[in-house]
């Protein structure tokens, strides 16, 4: 047997994780030791903002289940008082499965607006990704419905892109670890096939053939992303696991290695997302640490450390892993997902918590506890959706797949860790006052200054629809350690979302604070400097 409970590979044999082998069976014959919680409740959550003037098994199946929606399932639990992070858990997957999912095999891609339904790339996935890891924690018979009809909706073949294929994979791949749909496992073969097979004439070329290019032969922008490499390397282990056949753990392998040659950052253990290589030079774009590409180089680490016995990748995953606890949070140490619309959470959480749940890291369940601490005042009443930050207030604007991952993957991670658990402040941002303030970046930085323990900045997720446009964040005259900073006309839905959350920061106390917003250094991805915010909520 395995010694977690996600996996189909064989064990490694490494003494450490011999005594996980009788929770892995609890765990994959479906009897959830005690602290797993069946999510059965609906809390009502906490309350957000009111508006600007204030916050107050197996088979072949190729189609649709037509099973009743397995949110019907779910039953109100009166929990009274503030929730706890069982009830937490219980409320995201309501949203997931009563907001989020269609009932006919695709996800909405924003909520409580509906965007398009989809099933296909990063957004999609990162809710499959979510409803997976429900799965892992709790063997809800409810799932295996969903993920079938997922599986009937994905794709069927890929042109012209290296990562879209590899979300994908990973998203089958998982669907056919809950249902073993032999369609599913096909699926993420062939995704992984598209980018393997073609990798030596589309995307592995240039002064840094080791790592692929987004788009065949660079495109315009010649960007090189761990979006791609990461999810290589994620999805060949998942199809090792799978099938056992040598050949993936080896491309895993060779793969994780060259991405930590050019994605590595110098002085610390955390990987930026983007290289440009223009055909004759590969140069970082620095410090801009993705949740999702940190995460998966995290899982990584720890499964090829298991696939194959060699510490030195679990040593890796955890020096990555307390890099983003010491240098990706606000002053609080809540992690901090800088960008307003771009990239997903979830295989951060997911990292984190094998590490806290089968390394016995410490450092990755407080990580995840108090990030879910915080987040319980992140939730919007109506949807239950969480934004982007943790540590922010609840979203009016539509709340999108990309944003909302995160925070349904926390909560079900916390209920896990620590299902009687409550949040310490689930009503934090009820007590913020909004002021108006319409800055635009020009030449000059925006500045505004406040006292305060909590800011949220608010303006229009692809105000100017849908790419170009960024600017750098300052706090107290220095700038934020992930320098992603406010990526703000990204807008992956594809259409402008007012009154949304571009940043967000907490302090220990109350103080008197500035922030800045500056320009920044333009490239072909992102595109030159742009931000505009209608005002800000403080809490005192």
């Amino acid at each position: 047997m395995l010694g977690d409970r996600r996996t189909r590979a064989r064990p490694s044999g490494r003494a450490r994780w011999a005594p996980l082998a009788g929770f892995a069976v609890l765990v994959l014959c479906g009897c959830s030791p005690g602290y797993l919680p069946a999510y059965v409740g609906s809390p009502s959550p906490p309350a957000g903002p009111a508006g600007p003037a204030g916050i107050g098994s197996g088979g072949t199946l190729t189609a649709a289940d037509t099973s009743p929606r397995p949110s019907a399932r779910l039953r109100r639990v009166a929990t009274g008082g503030d929730p706890t992070y069982a009830a937490m858990g219980a409320r995201a997957l309501q949203t997931l499965e009563r907001e989020y999912y269609d009932g006919a095999g695709k996800w909405n891609m924003c909520v409580p607006r509906r965007c398009s339904p989809a099933n296909r790339d990063w957004g999609a996935d990162s809710l499959t990704y979510v409803l997976y890891l429900h799965w892992t924690l709790s063997h809800d018979q409810g799932v295996p419905p969903i993920m079938n009809a997922l599986t009937g909706t994905s794709p069927n073949f890929h042109t012209g892109v290296s990562d879209v294929p590899l979300w994908d994979s990973i998203a089958s791949a998982r669907e056919y670890e809950v249902t073993g749909n032999a369609l599913a496992l096909h699926k993420a073969e062939t995704d992984f096939a598209y980018v393997a097979g073609n990798a030596a004439k589309l995307f592995a070329l240039g002064a840094c053939p080791g790592i692929l290019y987004q788009r065949a032969g660079g495109g315009t922008a010649k960007d090189k992303t761990l979006e791609t490499g990461s999810n290589y390397v994620k999805a060949a282990l998942l199809l090792y696991q799978i099938t056992h056949q040598h050949s993936y753990l080896v491309q895993a392998e060779d793969q994780y290695q060259a991405d930590r040659r050019y994605f590595l950052s110098a002085d610390v253990p955390l990987y930026t997302v983007y290289v440009f290589d223009n055909g004759s030079s590969c140069q970082q774009v620095p410090a801009q640490y993705f949740a999702s590409v940190n995460g998966n180089m995290i899982w990584a680490g720890y499964y090829l450390a298991r696939a194959t016995g060699n510490s030195a990748y679990l040593d890796e995953s955890i020096a990555t892993a307390r890099a983003v606890a010491d240098h990706l949070g606000d002053a609080t140490g809540v992690y901090a997902d800088l960008q307003a619309g771009n990239d997903v959470a979830e295989p951060l959480i997911e990292g984190m918590l094998d590490l806290a749940t089968f390394d016995h890291q410490d450092f990755a369940r407080r990580w995840l506890l108090d990030a879910a601490s915080a987040a319980a005042s992140d939730i919007a009443k109506r949807t239950g959706a969480y934004g982007r930050f943790f540590d922010g207030p609840p979203v009016q604007a539509p709340v999108t797949a990309w944003q909302v991952n995160g925070g349904l993957a926390l909560a079900q991670a916390a209920a896990a860790l620590d299902p009687g658990g409550r949040p310490a402040v689930p009503g934090f941002w009820a007590r913020a006052r909004f002021v108006p303030d319409d800055l635009k970046l020009t030449s000059s930085p925006v500045k505004f200054s406040f006292t305060g323990r909590a800011v949220a900045i608010i303006g229009t997720i692809g105000e100017i629809c849908c790419e170009p446009g960024q600017a750098h964040v300052l706090i107290d005259g220095t700038e934020t350690f992930d320098q992603t900073g406010i990526w703000q006309n990204k807008s992956p839905a594809g259409i402008p979302l007012p009154h949304s959350v571009l940043f967000a920061w907490r302090w220990p106390g109350r103080g008197q604070h500035t922030i800045e917003v500056g320009p920044a250094v333009p490239n072909a991805k992102q595109g030159g400097s742009f931000f505009h915010m209608i005002g800000y909520y403080v809490v005192k």
